[in-house]
């Protein structure tokens, strides 16, 4: 199928649906919810379609006036600017429309559950991992993003062995959901007194929060086990049994919750994180096939690769998936992302066009 053809199928279907929802029986139940969606989801295809389509049909009169040699020269010389701005422009139109056109990732929209862990490194790796998330923070912040932390687990010198944190806005997973897999650091350590360079990482984890609509929970697949929370070593911080650990019995996923002094409130939590990890694994089952014959692009979002190093020496940040990088470390570390996130869903989207030309 031709672009044009696509593109008047897109219409088409526009127009049989705004035609369906003006009609008197359209009603409000079900139906009504997800062809009004459908509708306002395409509304932007085809505006974009219809400044393109006006574009190429300015394009063709003008090319008409500058063809007539009898009409006056002043006029031609007008129509032939016009002409080659829009020459110009056309081409934007139309990688936008294309870019419009791509199945939809249908977690764009979630908000998303964020995991850091410490890897290999030790209080090097923890403390990494602290400071990636104050990374996350500050990206949300200035993106007026809410952060909630789920879980935290320190240690004595402000590391942070495992944190996992809710972040909620407007297209939280579309951006962040390049972050899954190790991220590695290169740096002198504060605890290293002969001033070498040590390499340590941290894996982080980005999954679209699912709703309960999204993933369904038997509760006879859980079970659910209460014990008393504990502090960093090993200090009660609790006198009552209030942390709850939640074991998914067919998949064997298992979450725990403690930072809170209510179990039921840790139950919330960690069911948000289980429906979460629950919702990214079917994803990523579906997507298997796909997510293969991509890898070699942005990849696959597995935890176990190494997507990016930040060189503190040289004050740089490389992002090996798409061979980039940046000398602008501080900036990063302080929340400054959208050079990295741009240019890595730039580089999904030109997959997307590849595979779909």
């Amino acid at each position: 199928m031709s672009l044009e053809e696509k593109l008047d199928g897109v219409v088409s279907r526009y127009e049989e649906l705004r035609d369906l929802l003006a009609s008197a029986d359209a009603g409000a139940g079900k139906d009504f919810a997800r062809l009004s969606k459908e509708l306002s989801d395409l509304s932007e295809v085809v505006a974009g379609i219809t400044a393109l389509r006006q574009a190429q049909a300015e394009m063709a009169d003008l090319a008409e006036m500058m063809a007539d040699t009898g009409s006056d020269p002043e006029m031609r010389g007008l129509a032939e600017e016009e002409f080659l701005a829009l020459k110009e422009r056309v081409p934007d139109l139309e990688r936008q429309v294309q870019l419009s056109l791509l199945p939809k990732d249908e977690a764009d929209e979630k908000n998303a559950i964020l995991e850091i862990r410490a890897g290999t490194g030790g209080d090097e790796a923890a403390l990494f991992a602290a400071d990636l998330f104050r990374m996350y923070q500050r990206y949300a912040e200035d993106h007026k993003w809410k952060m909630e932390v789920l879980e935290l687990s320190e240690t004595g010198i402000g590391g942070y062995k495992e944190v996992i944190a809710s972040i909620t806005g407007r297209g939280v997973f579309a951006r962040l959901k390049f972050e899954s897999g190790v991220h590695r650091v290169q740096r002198v350590p504060v605890t290293e007194s002969g001033g070498r360079i040590h390499t340590s990482a941290a894996t982080v984890a980005v999954l679209p929060e699912a709703e309960e609509v999204d993933v369904e929970v038997d509760e006879k697949d859980l079970r659910i086990d209460v014990f008393r929370a504990s502090g960093p070593g090993g200090q009660s911080v609790n006198t009552t049994d209030s942390a709850v650990r939640i074991t998914h019995l067919p998949t064997g996923i298992v979450v725990s919750q403690q930072d809170e002094k209510s179990q039921h409130k840790n139950k919330a939590k960690a069911m948000r994180v289980l429906r979460a990890r629950l919702y990214e694994r079917e994803r990523q089952m579906r997507d298997a096939e796909r997510a293969a014959a991509r890898k070699g692009q942005v990849g696959s979002g597995d935890r176990s690769e190494r997507i990016r190093t930040y060189n503190f020496p040289q004050g740089r940040v490389t992002d090996h998936r798409i061979n980039l990088t940046l000398h602008k470390l501080d900036r990063v570390m302080d929340g400054d992302l959208d050079d990295l996130i741009d240019a890595l869903v730039a580089d999904d989207q030109a997959a997307l066009l590849a595979e779909v030309g």
